[in-house]
């Protein structure tokens, strides 16, 4: 067990309070952030109510609203008598984050590879036209891979990224990266997240349908199997710029969706 009672530096930053959103909702952001980047310890005191609220400038009455939605979702648990800490291991997160396809479908008794199967340019689809606000007549890039555990696949995943001005203009860094991104061993939003580029107003869409012929070959299905795609999208300082069609294989097992009363 470790303790740290003096002021951390984690929670110097400036508190975000975004317009018509509870302080409860910027504190819980901040602390999450903090646990699951590794800033807080596992098994590490967190400094009690009282200190968090002076750290970052707000009431004791949110700070609390938030710890106990932090212990809820089980980022942290409390010892009666001594405080409240980061738990041991952190729970694994589901759909409701933005989060690269391989990380959500991940388990940690398994070893999740990436294999980039194609890079290239071509003419948008109905699928990417429509997500990306992009015109008919234009081309984008298409990243496809295979997702496997412990060397079997258990998912395909097809990413697109607008191309030429319809990048630059939005994030001139990711456009002069892409193709250093595109050829490492992980989708292109988990390498895009490493590199720092915050995506928001992300959408998920599940719906189950059969394998095909071209999915069943990759997934070494059936093509009449039935198997699950997540198509993702998700915004760039509030532009469309990032669609993703991910294809699960059957018995991939269970993915979670944390659910919270908004109230």
């Amino acid at each position: 067990m470790t303790t740290r009672l003096e002021p951390h530096p984690f929670l110097q930053r400036r508190l975000h309070l975004a317009v018509g959103h509870p302080i409860r909702v910027a504190i819980y952001t901040r602390l999450a952030e903090g646990i699951r980047s590794g800033a807080f310890r596992l098994g590490e005191m967190l400094p009690r109510e009282t200190e968090l609220s002076a750290m970052l400038g707000v009431s004791r009455t949110p700070v609390r609203e938030a710890l106990m939605l932090l212990e809820e979702d089980g980022l942290l648990v409390t010892r009666r008598g001594v405080g409240r800490f980061v738990t041991d291991a952190l729970p694994h997160g589901g759909l409701e984050q933005m989060r690269s396809f391989e990380v959500v479908l991940a388990d940690p008794t398994m070893t999740m590879t990436v294999q980039p199967l194609r890079f290239e340019l071509e003419k948008v689809t109905d699928f990417v036209s429509k997500r990306l606000a992009l015109d008919p007549t234009a081309n984008a890039w298409i990243r496809e891979s295979l997702l496997l555990q412990n060397g079997l696949p258990i998912a395909t995943v097809q990413e697109h990224l607008p191309a030429g001005r319809y990048l630059s203009d939005v994030s001139a860094r990711i456009a002069s990266e892409l193709l250093e991104i595109a050829a490492e061993p992980r989708t292109l939003l988990a390498s895009m997240q490493a590199n720092g580029h915050v995506f928001t107003n992300g959408v998920c869409q599940i719906v189950a349908t059969d394998a095909g012929p071209t999915r069943a070959k990759l997934l070494n299905v059936k093509p009449s199997a039935a198997v699950l795609i997540f198509t993702q999208t998700a915004g760039h300082g509030g532009v469309p710029l990032y669609a993703a069609k991910c294809v699960v294989a059957p018995g991939h097992g269970s993915l979670s969706i944390m659910q919270r009363n908004p109230n």
